[in-house]
């Protein structure tokens, strides 16, 4: 009686293909997990402007300018967001944090601008120019700004991302998406394969407790803000 060959007899006959199996599986593992684990933890944090919870700020990240300095496409949809979540009650102070690191360069100062020209008080715009990524952003405002709860303004794809870093750098938080359709479908579906790798760098921030590029000492901003719109 002849059999077959075993599965020991397949895989030495083929030792690439075995190879290559646990390459595969070690790269599903490596990437799966640390993108679920970011990808799934906010859960039912994600809201609408119709029913996102009260929070005392809304926290704005920055998305790019245009070559004339203004705020771009995506972070001009954000600041419209923040800008409504503070006319209706929602929130009571909006920090909005970016890139400053060079001087020609200056996304806090251009989303603060855009902000007090379409309505929102000078007084209730706190900048954070050091937020040089999500990570350094959640843990700034909570470090250095005070923050506690707040609502993340970000575009849709990034959301849970930022949700998530927020949430490990101690903020009660809960957030909206902004629209991410934009002029170039190349530049839509590059943002969304990016979001893999920032996934698999914002679990490593995380487990690591990685610390902001820039800290410093405690900024009074938010408190004043929030006092002021108590009085």
């Amino acid at each position: 009686m002849t059999t077959g060959p075993t599965l020991r007899d397949r895989l030495t006959a083929h030792p690439w293909r075995t190879a290559g199996a646990v390459v595969l599986a070690a790269a599903v593992v490596l990437v799966g997990i640390p993108v679920a684990w970011v990808q799934l933890s906010p859960g039912s944090r994600v809201h609408s402007l119709e029913d996102v919870p009260d929070a005392p700020v809304a926290l704005v990240l920055g998305a790019g300018l245009r070559p004339d300095g203004t705020p771009s496409l995506f972070l001009s949809r954000r600041l419209d967001i923040a800008r409504e979540l503070y006319e209706r009650g929602s929130v009571r102070a909006i920090l909005v944090s970016g890139d400053n690191s060079r001087v020609e360069y200056d996304e806090p100062t251009a989303m603060s601008t855009w902000l007090i020209e379409h309505g929102v008080p000078a007084e209730a715009v706190v900048l954070d120019y050091a937020g040089l990524d999500t990570h350094d952003t959640c843990v700034r405002a909570h470090e250095i700004f005070g923050v506690e709860s707040a609502v993340v303004v970000t575009q849709d794809y990034h959301l849970r991302r930022a949700l998530f870093s927020c949430t490990h750098a101690g903020i009660d938080a809960s957030g909206i998406g902004a629209p991410s359709a934009s002029e170039s479908l190349t530049r839509s579906v590059k943002y969304r394969l990016r979001e893999v790798p920032a996934a698999m760098k914002a679990a490593l921030d995380a487990a690591t407790g990685r610390r902001p590029v820039h800290l410093g000492p405690f900024e009074p901003g938010v408190d004043e803000a929030l006092a002021r719109s108590a009085d």
